[in-house]
C-alpha cells in the first residue's frame, strides 16, 4: 500500500534502470492514466498498474531535427476536397515509382487554385528530383502561385510510406513538418521498435518529444501514414511540458 501513496515522481526515482527522460515520460504517463507504477524484470522496460491491469511500458524518444522548438505555433494543416484529391493522385503516381526504403516529403502552401496543373507539376517537379544521384538540400520552389518543399528520405525500412503530403497555411513552417516526419520515420524504422521482444499482456509504447502539444495534429497526420507493430495496445506521446496524448485519436 505505501507504493500507492507515492507520486509517480517518487516512484520513477527509484527506477535505476531509466534515465531522466523515461523517467519523465513514465511519470507523465502515470500522472495521466492514475496510475502506479511497478518495477518489472527488466529495469529498462517498467510497467504500471490501469484499474488492476499490468502493463508494460516501451519508452522511446524522438530524434530531434533541426532547432529545438517547444512554443512553436500549430502548424494549420487543410484537408479540403481539392487537397484530398490532390494527395491522393501523388500517391497513386508515387505507390509503385518510388523504390522500396525511399520516402517523399512534400510541402505545399494552401490555397490551391489551379488543382490539376499543380498536381501535374508537382508530379514532374518530384520525378526529377528523385532522379538526382547524390543528396542534395531541400528542393523549393513555387507552382502555380503554391511555395513547395521536397526532402528526400533515403536508406529507411522497406515499411516506410512512399509520400508523405502536407497542404499547409503561409503561417505554417514546412521545415517544421519535413523534421517532424523525419523523426517519426527514425522512430518507426529503429531497430529497438522493430525487434521489441514479445510479452504477455497489453503494451503500451510511450514516445518523448521534445515539442510542444502544438504539434500534435501533425505528429498524428504523420503518425497515420506509418506501419507501428501490432504488438502495442496504444501509443503515446509526451511532450516536453509533460502533457500526454494518443498518435491516434
Amino acid at each position: 500500500m505505501a507504493n500507492r501513496n507515492r507520486t509517480p515522481e517518487a516512484q520513477t526515482a527509484h527506477m535505476s534502470g531509466l534515465n531522466k527522460q523515461e523517467q519523465f515520460a513514465i511519470a507523465a504517463v502515470a500522472r495521466r492514466f492514475s496510475a502506479t507504477l511497478e518495477k518489472g524484470r527488466d529495469p529498462s522496460r517498467p510497467c504500471i498498474i490501469v484499474a488492476k491491469k499490468r502493463i508494460a511500458i516501451e519508452i522511446a524518444a524522438l530524434k530531434p531535427r533541426g532547432a529545438r522548438q517547444t512554443n512553436v505555433a500549430r502548424p494549420h494543416l487543410r484537408f479540403d476536397r481539392v487537397v484530398l484529391r490532390l494527395m491522393e493522385r501523388l500517391q497513386n503516381a508515387f505507390a509503385k515509382t518510388v523504390p522500396d526504403g525511399t520516402t517523399v516529403l512534400l510541402t505545399v502552401t494552401a490555397p490551391i487554385r489551379l488543382a490539376s496543373k499543380t498536381t501535374v507539376a508537382l508530379e514532374d517537379k518530384i520525378q526529377t528530383v528523385l532522379q538526382r544521384d547524390s543528396p542534395l538540400p531541400d528542393a523549393k520552389e513555387t507552382i502555380h502561385g503554391n511555395r513547395i518543399h521536397i526532402r528526400i528520405l533515403r536508406g529507411l525500412s522497406a515499411s516506410a510510406p512512399k509520400m508523405i503530403g502536407f497542404v499547409h497555411n503561409l503561417d505554417s513552417d514546412p521545415l517544421l513538418l519535413l523534421n517532424m516526419s523525419q523523426e517519426l520515420l527514425d522512430l518507426a524504422g529503429s531497430a529497438a521498435i522493430s525487434r521489441a521482444a514479445p510479452q504477455t499482456g497489453d503494451r503500451w509504447l510511450v514516445v518523448l518529444s521534445d515539442r510542444g502539444i502544438s504539434c500534435l495534429e501533425a505528429y498524428r497526420y504523420i503518425y497515420s501514414h506509418l506501419r507501428m507493430p501490432a504488438i502495442f495496445k496504444k501509443i503515446l506521446i509526451v511532450f516536453s511540458d509533460g502533457q500526454v496524448e494518443g498518435l491516434t485519436k
